[in-house]
């Protein structure tokens, strides 16, 4: 998996006063009976665990006990998140981290409300049989990644890249599979257990222990729904972090959601696996499920810095404080 962006595939999820379980209804535009128009949430990539707390709070119904009606839009390789809250074709979308300064670079008022996941998942996975056991055994592999992301370019400052052949990422675990001196970017609680499928045990490397750890599973907004309509951001944040606990005690709802909304080969084992890793990254030491997507100002100065050093030729300053808020937790 990489970094996500949205296509043109729409799922309008019921959430609705009279539907016992939206995630199975046959009608999910048969419509909630709550006043107010509806909330729309632009997904980064297809339904997956990554955006179990959206899908548990619909599926148990938080969202319609809150009065909120959802469309939850399904993404895919299109069109990046945050210009569509810009253009207001969406209320809220979800990010990670590093997107929100881009966006903000670039002149959009984009804002991070809750943060998902404390630790990203983004990752380097190889076989177990390549001999790899870190970063610094990287040493004539062959890696894909995606070029210019800014992931690469933290480990190419690092200096793990430089005996490393680069080769764009083809969005599978088959090259790795096939090759030992292949390596390739993942999530940690997607692909591994891809390559598992294959028969092919996997070590896995996590990018945030080298000091890259932006927030994931990040959900956005706009500062001008922010400013406008505050008391609607906060009854659909709250309700959304409500979810969020909920999916990461007992994923079993919004499970079954995601995989009646993800047409593109999900499976009840690939979300069973999601999750659980999904809780690690969410619930590190010394995180309880009542912090979940609270965020800090200090690690926001530490990804705008990282991102200010690995692209020294932008010339545009974003104040880590305008990046996110935590008023509506």
């Amino acid at each position: 998996m990489s970094y996500k962006h949205i296509c043109s595939v729409l799922l309008l999820l019921l959430v609705g006063c009279n539907s016992s379980d939206p995630a199975t209804s046959p009608n999910p535009a048969a419509g909630n009976q709550s006043s107010g128009a509806p909330v729309r949430v632009q997904l980064n990539w297809y339904p997956e665990s990554e955006h179990g707390g959206v899908y548990q709070a619909a599926a148990d119904g938080t969202y319609s006990n809150a009065g909120l009606q959802v469309e939850i839009k399904s993404g895919g390789n299109v069109a990046a998140v945050a210009p569509q809250l810009e253009l207001g074709r969406c209320d809220f979308g979800f990010a990670n981290a590093d997107d929100v300064v881009l966006a903000r670079r670039q002149g959009m008022d984009i804002v991070a409300v809750l943060a998902a996941m404390q630790n990203s998942p983004r990752c380097i996975l190889v076989q177990e049989a390549s001999g790899v056991k870190s970063f610094d055994d990287l040493a004539g592999m062959t890696l894909q990644v995606q070029p210019g992301r800014l992931f690469v370019e933290f480990m190419r400052e690092k200096g793990f890249l430089n005996e490393v052949q680069e080769v764009p990422y083809q969005g599978s675990v088959a090259p790795l599979v096939a090759d030992r001196k292949v390596g390739i970017q993942a999530y940690s609680f997607a692909e591994p257990l891809l390559a598992q499928q294959e028969g092919v045990e996997v070590r896995v490397l996590m990018v945030s222990e080298l000091g890259w750890n932006p927030y994931s599973s990040v959900l956005i907004t706009s500062g001008e729904l922010i400013r406008n309509d505050p008391e609607r951001v906060r009854r659909f944040v709250q309700a959304t972090r409500t979810g969020w606990k909920n999916y990461l005690l007992d994923p079993k709802l919004g499970n079954e959601a995601i995989l009646g909304a993800n047409e593109h080969g999900m499976t009840a084992e690939a979300l069973e696996f999601g999750a659980a890793g999904l809780r690690k990254l969410a619930l590190p030491e010394a995180i309880d499920v009542e912090q979940v997507g609270l965020m800090s100002r200090e690690r926001w100065a530490t990804l705008v810095e990282q991102m200010d050093r690995l692209e020294p030729e932008v010339s545009v300053e974003v104040n880590p404080q305008d990046c996110f808020t935590n008023e509506f937790l």
